[in-house]
């Protein structure tokens, strides 16, 4: 394994790389660290040989499906930087990265402009409030637009968006970018492997245009500071130290989102890039302080020792590698450390920093860097680690919810046994993915934030663990209730030599409020049935009631009174109460005009707004009922309430009638009644079931 440097708080920059998916994030990672040096090769995404796009899912889907972390070294300083995948399906691996970020480069195609995956990206950055740059992606592609991408920035992104850079030329003509700052021309030469270019004049055909944005430049950059502004309306230009000082505060506070762009593949525009981070994003000791228990830590080697574990990999061969980032303190190769999380004692073993699939060992890792450790027993993603006899945590990683459900069944016996054991182990690599035993549906049911995040859970596990599932639909879980009140007899008498059994009792049952369950009432008087018989009674209700009477779902919200029946002193026993209980409920509860229930999801769609219609009628033909329409820049979200049994796989259709531009989030909303040809349906399909598993 390879020895790291070690670096400075100060001379670190910790960036994750963010934007709609195949818009250029990887290419860009890749650039960078092969143009700084700390990558000896420049891969590529298409071939299948990315720094950090590597493992076999990755790789059969061509996308990013997990954070990645890899570093450049420039100007003496260390770039963390973070890949994430692009498709919403991941979103909790984009999270996890945003977390232990202290800035972003959102990366822009110029020629598809802004989409929903960089509107949500602009989302999380904005939801963490880490300072943010744009990088303009594939202008050497045919088609390619900075002023076009740039407008979309400006007009769905943020005002606050500034060109430091200009392109000279666009698509195949793409040779050069035009600096701001300096107002020089990088003039790029063919062939180049390391982003070398020419510092030149600017060329006449963009001279106007620079003007223009160079003026723009000044002029906000000077309203940052009296003293500038000052200076600045005496009809003095800035200068570059002075451009670049403010421009990194502007950064640092939000204020400013610096626009740049060029071509990875090709190398172009990198080394501008590398210095602008290093010059603009701010250092750890410079992001927002950290709660951590009861108190606040900024990132400083002589605070308190907190890290935070934001993703968990298990390697064959290796065992589990646990990513964290330190937030205060430092951590030494073979040092031990308290997991807060666990109460549990770690040792640091080849303590290292991360390069896309390889580890490079390090002696120690100052505030604020990020590293990577193998085997830890007790850690897992979101736990912190701190120094022994100071348990105290860092704030978590709000992982976004797992709303969609498949069932998933062994597709031999041994792959049924091993699920138990394998499922607990993808939660912990991802836990976003969750899967377990559903006792009512008879199913193991797994969620995930989309399906093809599922598909590709399930392709992980049949490789690490040799385990392969089949899919199907989940069931539903329907319940049933009464609608009417009615009450009646229930009756067990047998005899049959020796001592018989008795038992007989009077119900009444009567609908109750919406989710207020189940509720008993003992009215017997007189003793016509002793005490210690009255709970059997109940007991056989409550049996008969999980059985149903509709379609055999449990029945839920009434009312149960028992309030008459007669004992035999010899041959009553609990047994046959409760068997009497069980009689009574299901002969009353046929004259209570029993109805199905089904589950009710309340779906939130939020979409541009030129598919509006179609998401509409789609909803409709679901029998979804749209509650409100919420519209802002373009895109509306619409809010409905759906049938739970209408809405599989409802991510690839959304993604099938949008684009991939819209996106959805969803929750149990409660119960309704089912109309009547659902409930035959049903009714139905479980004699049906029922029929084939007594043949």
């Amino acid at each position: 394994m390879a020895s790291a440097k070690e670096y400075a708080t100060e001379r670190i920059r910790n960036v994750v790389v963010l934007g709609h998916g195949g818009c250029g994030k990887t290419s860009l990672i890749d650039a960078l660290c092969y143009v700084a040096g700390t990558s000896k090769r420049q891969g590529n995404v298409a071939e299948g040989h990315a720094l950090t796009m590597h493992t076999p899912e990755e790789l059969g889907h061509g996308i990013s499906i997990q954070v990645t972390p890899a570093f450049a070294e420039h100007r003496d300083t260390k770039i963390n930087l973070l890949d994430t995948p692009g498709y919403l399906d991941f979103a909790g691996e984009t999270i996890s990265a945003v977390r232990v970020a202290d800035a972003a480069i959102i990366v822009v195609s110029a020629t598809s402009g802004v989409e929903v995956g960089t509107e949500r990206v602009w989302e999380y950055c904005e939801a963490r409030g880490i300072p943010r740059i744009f990088f303009v992606s594939m202008m050497d592609k045919d088609h390619a637009s900075f002023e076009r991408a740039f407008g979309e920035i400006k007009s769905r992104l943020t005002s606050k968006a500034l060109p430091v850079e200009i392109p000279v030329g666009e698509g195949p003509d793409f040779r050069g970018i035009v600096n701001l700052f300096s107002e020089r021309a990088h003039m790029f030469k063919k062939g180049t492997t390391k982003g070398e270019y020419e510092d030149a004049d600017i060329p006449d055909s963009v001279k106007e245009n620079e003007d223009r944005w160079e003026t723009e430049l000044q002029e906000t950059l000077a309203t940052t500071d009296e003293v500038l502004l000052e200076r600045y309306l005496e009809g003095g230009k800035l200068s570059r130290e002075e451009l670049i000082e403010a421009m990194h505060k502007g950064v640092a506070a939000r204020d400013i989102s610096p626009v740049f762009c060029g071509a990875a593949p090709l190398t172009y525009g990198m080394r501008a890039l590398l210095d602008k981070i290093v010059e603009l994003c701010p250092n750890p000791t410079e992001a927002s302080p950290e709660q951590f228990g009861d108190d606040e830590i900024v990132a400083a080697d002589g605070g308190p020792l907190a890290a935070l574990v934001f993703k968990t990999a298990a390697e064959p061969h290796v065992g589990e590698l646990s990513f964290f980032r330190v937030f205060s303190g430092t951590m030494s190769n073979g040092a031990e450390v308290m997991n807060a999380s666990a109460g549990q004692v770690e040792k640091l073993n080849h303590l290292s920093v991360p390069m896309g699939k390889e580890r490079h060992e390090v002696g120690a890792l100052h505030a604020g860097d990020i590293g990577v450790v193998a085997k830890l027993k007790h850690t897992h993603t979101n736990d912190t680690l701190c120094a022994k006899g100071k348990r105290a945590s860092v704030e978590p990683i709000a992982f976004p919810p797992a709303d969609i459900a498949v069932a998933i069944k062994g597709v031999t016996r041994a792959d049924e046994d091993k699920l138990g054991e394998v499922l607990p182990k993808l939660h912990e690599e991802d836990p976003t993915f969750s899967a377990a035993f559903n006792g009512e549906l008879h199913q193991t049911i797994a969620r995930g934030v989309g399906e093809l995040h599922l598909d590709i859970q399930l392709e992980r596990m049949a490789r690490k663990y040799g385990v392969n599932v089949e899919t199907e639909q989940p069931r539903i879980a329907y319940r049933e209730t009464i609608t009417a009140q009615a009450e009646g007899q229930g009756r067990h008498k047998k005899q049959s030599g020796g001592r018989g059994q008795f038992g007989d009792c009077w119900i009444r049952l009567k609908p109750a409020k919406s989710g207020t369950g189940y509720e008993f009432v003992n009215s017997i008087k007189g003793g016509v049935i002793p005490g210690k018989y009255v709970p059997s009674v109940d007991r056989g209700i409550q049996e008969a009631a999980a059985r149903g009477v509709v379609a055999g779902f449990p029945l839920v919200d009434f009312t149960a009174e028992c309030y008459d029946g007669s004992y035999h002193s010899v041959d009553s026993s609990d047994i046959a109460f409760k068997l009497a209980g069980s009689h009574a409920f299901k002969s009353v509860a046929a004259k209570c005009r029993p109805i199905l229930l089904e589950p009710i999801v309340e779906v939130a769609v939020t979409t541009p707004d030129e598919y509006l219609g179609d998401i509409m009628g789609d909803l409709t033909s679901r029998r979804g009922k749209v509650q409100g329409m919420e519209p802002a820049d373009g895109r509306t979200t619409v809010r409905a309430v759906v049938p739970e049994s209408e809405l599989y796989k409802y991510s690839a259709t959304l993604r099938s009638i949008t684009q991939g531009r819209a996106h959805h989030t969803r929750r149990v909303a409660g119960y309704e009644a089912a109309p009547d040809h659902v409930a035959q349906k049903v009714k139905q399909e479980r004699e049906a079931a029922e029929a084939a598993n007594s043949a």
